[in-house]
């Protein structure tokens, strides 16, 4: 079990985490026609939204109730029905998801409260526009808590309540966010191999798939409809992955008697088996032929790549959940992992991380830590570390800005997995010193030995 080291500093030198509201919007792009609103500054808006832009190289929908200083001081509850209304009379979205940020929630309002009487006063207005709120202050944990909570509220004020007839070949996917776009697509891919219809909640591959519409698009242009969240409640078996699902996933069991399971991470072979094989048993087909080769051909990966991670030293920064899979995946191939930095302590996911400490923090303590290491796993901001301790960086998670195509990784079940193995073995390979036929010639040194040895004198 790992023990948890909390954060000293007061000031974070290198950040690593992204904030939360930046993650609630994250899973409110995942919903068809959806607007995602920042409730604060613009200046909180503004710098997610260049996050978002440079990670996925895509036009992002956000928009921000444009707090200022009367308002701040008064109360917000004014900028916040302008802002909805504007947006459903301009944007017509199906969704609307309010992120509060640090400004409004230090002055302490009830948006809850806001948000409903907003609902009912502005109803005919409003028409079925859905409005939900994710209380998700800067200042307090990081990304994965705020896509959790996006997705809650989600459930919580979209879904139908009440237990209702279940479809026996319906599923609802709940993906943590450290799924990619490919990692999503190759769930709803496998899910649909047995012959099974999946609701993925939220769905990024719907909208931040890299496609271009052939016309101006103001809202997300893909995802999860709004109907099918209505009626999850007629999935058969829910499906959470990431223990930051774990709240979502019993909003929806409280709600409408869905039951679930929660998979903590999909890149272990055993962990891979069992969500396949609780695939067969639901739709009561055999495993299809593709998926048994993709299997085979991540045990010929592991055989091939082990040989290249055996004593490596790697050094990861990354969210909770995130971290987890991430050192379940190296120590499995024999690995070390000798420094481990996350976002925040509230994770219960973190005591079972493969090393022997976890410390709460940011870049710099990945910095103090990674020493020696072999390899440093985290996104693209622990580039300048990784150049002054000279050790090679393997991107992963969120923002990926100076690399193409991140979205599109895999890195779930058995593809996802192999190309993992691939990935970080051929870091390995070309960072690594080759021997040349000389210096593998055991008589190389022969002559230079012999001369150095002591000479011998003869009495006489």
């Amino acid at each position: 079990m790992a023990r948890i080291v909390q954060q000293k500093r007061q000031v974070a030198i290198n950040p690593l985490k992204s904030s939360q509201p930046l993650g609630a919007a994250f899973a409110y792009l995942g919903v068809d026609r959806a607007m995602p609103l920042f409730h604060g500054s613009q200046g909180c808006t503004s710098f997610a939204l260049v996050l978002f832009v440079r990670h996925f190289k895509e036009t992002i929908p956000l928009q921000t109730t444009a707090m200022d200083e009367v308002a701040t001081i008064l109360g917000g509850a004014d900028h916040l029905e302008e802002a909805i209304l504007n947006l459903k009379s301009r944007t017509k979205p199906s969704l609307i998801g309010v992120c509060t940020t640090a400004l409004v929630e230090t002055r302490g309002e009830d948006f809850a409260g806001d948000i409903a009487a907003i609902r009912m006063r502005r109803a005919d207005d409003l028409g079925d526009t859905e409005v939900v709120l994710s209380n998700t202050p800067d200042f307090d944990g990081a990304i994965e808590e705020g896509w959790g909570k996006a997705v809650t509220s989600m459930i919580e004020g979209v879904t139908r309540p009440g237990e209702q007839p279940r479809d026996p070949k319906k599923v609802a996917i709940l993906p943590g966010w450290h799924l990619t776009v490919a990692d999503i697509e190759l769930i709803r891919e496998t899910v649909e191999s047995f012959g099974l219809q999946p609701v993925i909640l939220p769905d990024i591959s719907g909208a931040l798939d890299g496609t271009v519409p052939d016309r101006w698009i103001p809202t997300t242009y893909g995802g999860t409809k709004v109907e099918d969240i209505r009626a999850l409640g007629d999935c058969f078996q829910a499906i959470a992955i990431g223990e930051h699902m774990r709240p979502a996933a019993e909003a929806l069991q409280a709600r409408t008697g869905v039951p679930y399971v929660l998979f903590q991470q999909l890149v272990g072979m055993k962990a891979i088996d069992r969500f396949v094989t609780m695939l067969a048993m639901i739709s009561g087909n055999r495993v299809p032929a593709k998926v048994r080769r993709r299997r085979a051909q991540l045990q010929d990966a592991l055989l091939d790549g082990h040989f290249h991670f055996g004593g490596k030293r790697i050094a990861i920064a990354a969210e909770p959940d995130h971290l987890y899979q991430l050192s379940t995946f190296f120590t499995g191939l024999g690995a070390e992992i000798v420094a481990a930095v996350t976002t925040t302590g509230s994770s219960g996911i973190l005591a079972k991380v493969q090393a022997e400490t976890v410390q709460v923090g940011d870049l710099a303590d990945l910095e103090d830590m990674a020493a020696g290491a072999d390899l440093l796993v985290t996104h693209s901001h622990g580039r300048q570390a990784a150049e002054r301790l000279g050790i090679p960086l393997m991107r992963v998670g969120f923002p990926i800005f100076d690399r193409l195509g991140s979205q599109h990784r895999r890195t779930v079940l058995y593809e996802g997995a192999r190309d993992l193995i691939f990935e970080a073995a051929n870091i390995f390979q070309a960072g690594g010193h080759q021997p040349t036929p000389e210096e593998l010639n055991p008589f190389r040194n022969r002559e230079t030995d012999n001369d150095s040895r002591p000479t011998s004198f003869t009495r006489h």
